[in-house]
């Protein structure tokens, strides 16, 4: 044997060695796709052993739908190319795909034509159940992420914001190309801005983690407040790799907070209000017996409390006019009630002291009226009606009156005493309005007009997330 076909023995033995011990399945075959050598990785891999294989068509571990590949992968190798790495599937002797990665290069004879093609094609399956682990926790993440009642967000070690969760997106109606690095600053309220930001970059500086609070626009335009959290993620050396930030809306908390605030403040007004009020029906009646001084007392606390009542159902803001006329007229019989007629809108609310100064003076002059007036006879008759109307001025105006017919004939008072301070100047004073008393022959008629504005609201007041904003 010549030296030269030594070497290349030695070298084809090498060359052997070194594919039989490959970790890669290493294939060659013909230009026609026949199998011709096929090493115990490609046998490992596939099932397929080189005996069973080699001589046969490398169709045999091709999935059907990817025949119109290995053509292409051969219409190349004739053209003398090299099919770079590329994924792809092949089928194990069982029928099972197998997710692969294959290099296809083109076999030259000693004359430098092509006259077949080597594959070499790694093995997968590990690395796509990683990818689909990663996935499955990704979605995972998003799925958790898009759901929390928190708007989320990531920023790198520098503070510059590369992802929001989709609760952001839609609280804002922003994208991440408008929010992405500090776009954030435009949703956030002009008055605020600068000390968040100013607060925030001392947290990005220092490493330390970052709290405040302060309103964010929603995307229609109104604000909402947010208390807001920043926490780092440290490696073991203790520097930031990034940071976790979350928006909680607080604005219901702090409307409960404000209107519990406003509330003790009502109720402390209030309560010295009554107590003022009953000190003054003390003094007011001195001149009285024993017991009628109790009567009178017990009769017009009796009336303080259904105000109470009805104030606490309308969280002490305001009570409807129809509301305080029913409880105040309570204490008259059923045959007495009978005989009231209340016509008025059922819609009108007035505001809590208002609501207190009116039911005093219904309650004195149904106590009056029980007494002394048309309920004190079996036929007698009260009308008690209110309107909002225009007056002169173009402004709107409130009426109410109490009108009597069918009683005793009606004379005027001999004196002024607690009850005309409740029923007149009381109620001017807080409604900022006339009483005026007509003592006709068949029935008293008492009416009170005032400014609308002074003393009726819309409806039982909310705090408004801007009182937060001065």
């Amino acid at each position: 044997m010549a030296d030269g076909d030594g070497a290349r023995a030695s070298d084809a033995a090498r060359f052997a060695a070194i594919v039989s011990c490959s970790s890669d399945a290493i294939i060659s075959k013909s230009l026609d796709g026949t199998v011709e050598t096929w090493n115990p990785a490609a046998e490992a891999l596939f099932g397929w052993s080189a005996d069973e294989i080699v001589g046969q068509s490398i169709t045999r571990i091709i999935p059907e739908n990817r025949l119109e590949e290995e053509r292409r992968i051969l219409e190349s190798v004739r053209q003398g190319k090299i099919v770079p790495r590329f994924r792809t599937t092949r089928l194990s002797k069982d029928g099972t795909e197998i997710p692969i990665a294959v290099t296809v290069s083109p076999v030259r004879d000693d004359s430098g034509q092509v006259v077949g093609a080597s594959k070499i094609a790694n093995d997968l399956r590990e690395q796509a159940r990683l990818l689909a682990g990663l996935q499955e926790k990704t979605e995972q993440f998003t799925a958790l992420a898009n759901n929390i009642p928190q708007l989320a967000w990531i920023a790198n070690a520098q503070g510059w914001i590369y992802w929001y969760n989709q609760r952001w997106f839609d609280y804002t109606g922003t994208t991440l190309q408008d929010m992405e690095g500090w776009g954030w600053k435009s949703v956030h309220h002009p008055d605020h801005v600068d000390r968040v930001v100013r607060r925030i970059q001392e947290a990005w500086d220092s490493g330390e983690p970052w709290e405040d609070t302060f309103p964010l626009k929603r995307h229609d335009g109104a604000y909402r407040w947010f208390l807001s959290r920043a926490n780092p993620l440290k490696d073991s050396d203790g520097r930031v790799i990034l940071w976790c930030g979350s928006n909680t809306d607080i604005t219901e908390e702090l409307e409960a907070r404000k209107r519990i605030e406003m509330l003790m403040r009502e109720v402390g007004h209030r309560s010295r209000n009554m107590l003022a009020t009953i000190q003054a029906m003390i003094n007011r009646s001195r001149h009285k017996s024993s017991e009628e001084f109790a009567d009178s007392l017990i009769h017009r606390i009796a009336a303080l409390k259904s105000n109470q009542e009805i104030l606490d159902g309308g969280d002490w803001t305001g009570a409807r006019i129809v509301d305080v006329v029913n409880a105040q007229t309570q204490h008259v019989s059923d045959q007495q009630r009978s005989r009231i007629q209340v016509v008025g809108s059922q819609d009108l609310i007035i505001s809590a002291r208002h609501a207190e100064a009116l039911g005093l003076a219904i309650h004195e002059l149904a106590t009056n009226a029980d007494k002394y007036g048309a309920l004190s006879t079996e036929t007698g008759t009260v009308q008690i009606g209110w309107q909002r109307s225009d007056n002169k001025e173009e402004h709107l105006s409130l009426e109410i009156f109490w009108s009597e017919s069918g009683g005793p004939e009606v004379s005027l008072p001999s004196r002024r005493g607690f009850g005309f301070l409740l029923v007149k100047q009381n109620v001017e004073a807080v409604f900022n309005g006339g009483v005026s008393f007509d003592f006709r022959r068949e029935g008293i008629i008492w009416s009170l007009t005032c400014p609308a504005d002074n003393c009726l609201i819309d409806h039982i007041h909310r705090v408004d997330p801007q009182d937060y904003l001065s």
